[in-house]
């Protein structure tokens, strides 16, 4: 049974513009995060990191960060990063420190920043974001030398314009084992301010209890329209695998998310393992849009967990990968 396109949106037939206003007022917390605050973090009991964590995390929103030194006053921070594994509640406290902080502020991924530069331009981009008081990073990428060293030299321009900032890490959900803790490489590749950050480890356990592997069913077309009049039609797109990753190659990644603005929930027909190093990091900056936007996601043909190749989840970008894989499971149960 065909599934009959025209009662559903199509991403395919939207092309989103964004101003530089647009562009900035998108830095907010995504909607999972949108009532997030140090009151409704609830630290485990058993890792006392985690509270004290909370505790200078509410210091740093407020302020109050000031250090003696040999009885006198030391600078104040110019970061705070988090870092620690997976589900142990880093994004939660980013967002309450966000949603705690009095003054101009904006909230982004790493790759929500480095598109922003990317579709300004560097010197806009320092200028544009020179006018918040603090920018809150949200998983924090070391794997690309060129993004690293290009987010490296913005945090030391605004940090000399009195900007200050909150980061987490990126460490993946099954790197547990394998020196997940991403600060010294944050330190080292963070020439200029790193020593300025109160670096805080965060120990712990997956609050979600989600397993690090995934496995999405791929579904027949009869199960997908099933799945589809389940649902809003006036919320829901439906679009051919390749043709929606031939569109994406025309939008800027700043973009992805207003690609996806009044869109619940998401289906594509005809998936398959992709075999193009840059349509599978287009689609995995697409992913991380529509996981903050808390998107419901199906597809036929090859499970949406299984687009990343092996070779691609055990290469240069792993992390990117697993991290990518683990969303579209969460976005698919």
């Amino acid at each position: 049974m065909a599934i009959d396109t025209s009662k559903y949106g199509s991403l395919i037939a939207h092309n989103p513009k964004s101003s530089v206003s647009e562009l900035l007022a998108d830095l907010v917390p995504p909607r999972e995060f949108v009532g997030a605050s140090f009151e409704t973090y609830k630290p485990h009991a058993e890792f006392d990191s985690q509270a004290k964590a909370m505790l200078k995390a509410q210091k740093f929103a407020s302020g109050k960060t000031e250090r003696k030194l040999f009885g006198k006053s030391a600078p104040v921070a110019a970061g705070i990063y988090l870092d620690g594994g997976f589900g142990v509640g880093k994004t939660h406290l980013l967002a309450s420190i966000w949603h705690a902080f009095k003054g101009p502020k904006a909230f982004g991924s790493f790759i929500a920043y480095t598109s922003l530069i990317g579709a300004l331009g560097f010197a806009q981009a320092v200028t544009a974001l020179a006018k918040f008081e603090l920018i809150c990073i949200d998983e924090f990428e070391l794997d690309d030398p060129g993004d690293t060293m290009m987010m490296s030299r913005l945090l030391n321009e605004l940090e000399a314009k009195g900007v200050r900032f909150a980061a987490t890490s990126n460490t993946p959900p099954n790197a547990l084992g394998e020196g997940r803790f991403a600060a010294s490489d944050f330190q080292r590749e963070i020439h200029g301010i790193s020593d300025r950050f109160d670096m805080l480890r965060i120990d712990g356990e997956d609050y979600r209890h989600r397993p690090v592997d995934f496995e999405s069913r791929p579904l027949t077309e009869a199960q997908l329209e099933e799945w589809l009049q389940q649902g809003d039609v006036s919320n829901t797109t439906v679009d051919d695998f390749e043709r929606f990753l031939m569109h994406l190659s025309t939008i800027h990644p700043s973009r992805y998310g207003r690609l996806l603005q009044g869109v619940n929930r998401v289906a594509f027909k005809h998936v398959y393992q992709l075999n193009d190093q840059v349509d599978a990091l287009r689609f995995v900056a697409f992913v991380d849009r529509a996981y903050e936007a808390q998107i419901h996601m199906r597809g036929t043909g090859t499970s949406l967990t299984d687009v990343f190749s092996p070779e691609y989840l055990g290469g240069g970008f792993r992390k990117k990968y697993l991290r990518a894989v683990s969303r579209l499971g969460a976005m698919t149960v």
